[in-house]
């Protein structure tokens, strides 16, 4: 999965980098309202974290702006804790709003949250034949024994699992699995797949000749 974290604060910017990329998420930042919205305008990202008092455009206006031509999901980081500041956020188009300072087990609980409701998936469990997923330990079992999964090749089966049913293209998997920083080579997602296939099962991911991949479910 793929965030943008608006946020000016260098030393929380810098952390929330990490420990995303720690969990396994493609993160991209920008450290104004501009330049954020620039970002969130042409990618699509599955979620946004923004920061309410931003340099050349605040949070209010990246999140007006945004709302004409896009729907991310956006979770806003405030330090003031006033109910007209969340009613107003929420008004606006926000989908969470999360206070500073917080927990950062709490924003990757509220993260993941954002990205099954708008996957339309209501649990935290995933399971699809002897396969299981679990988003919030980010775990996989098959036929009850753990897998163990690179943070790519996770990331990877969540998206796929996340849209069962459905071809995703090879382009909206490079969109949502890397960030602009990232130099990975094309051809290495034919090997994640095929890594996968080793301890998935071979069926459990269809290729879709000039399409892209897809799991029946």
């Amino acid at each position: 999965m793929r965030i943008l974290i608006i946020e000016d604060e260098p030393d929380l910017l810098r952390s929330l980098t990490m420990a995303l990329r720690d969990e396994g998420y493609a993160v991209d930042t920008a450290a104004n309202g501009e330049d954020g919205l620039f970002s969130a305008e042409s990618i699509a990202y599955d979620v946004i974290l923004l920061d309410v008092m931003l340099p050349k455009l605040d949070g209010w206006g990246v999140l007006q702006r945004l709302r004409k031509t896009r729907k991310t999901p956006v979770l806003m980081l405030t330090a003031r804790d006033t109910s007209r500041d969340r009613v107003r956020g929420l008004d606006t188009g926000a989908d969470d709003y999360l206070v500073k300072p917080f927990d950062l087990p709490e924003l990757l609980a509220r993260l993941r949250a954002l990205i099954r409701r708008t996957s339309g998936q209501t649990t935290t469990r995933i399971e699809i034949g002897e396969v299981a997923l679990d988003t919030a330990a980010r775990s996989v079992t098959r036929a009850g024994a753990l897998v163990e999964l690179t943070a790519r090749e996770y990331g990877l089966l969540e998206y796929l699992m996340l849209h069962r049913g459905q071809v995703v293209t090879r382009t909206a998997l490079y969109e949502h699995l890397f960030d602009e920083d990232d130099s990975t080579l094309s051809n290495l997602l034919d090997v994640h797949v095929s890594n996968m296939r080793k301890k998935l099962g071979h069926d459990f991911i269809t290729t879709r000749r000039g399409h892209g991949y897809c799991i029946e479910g």
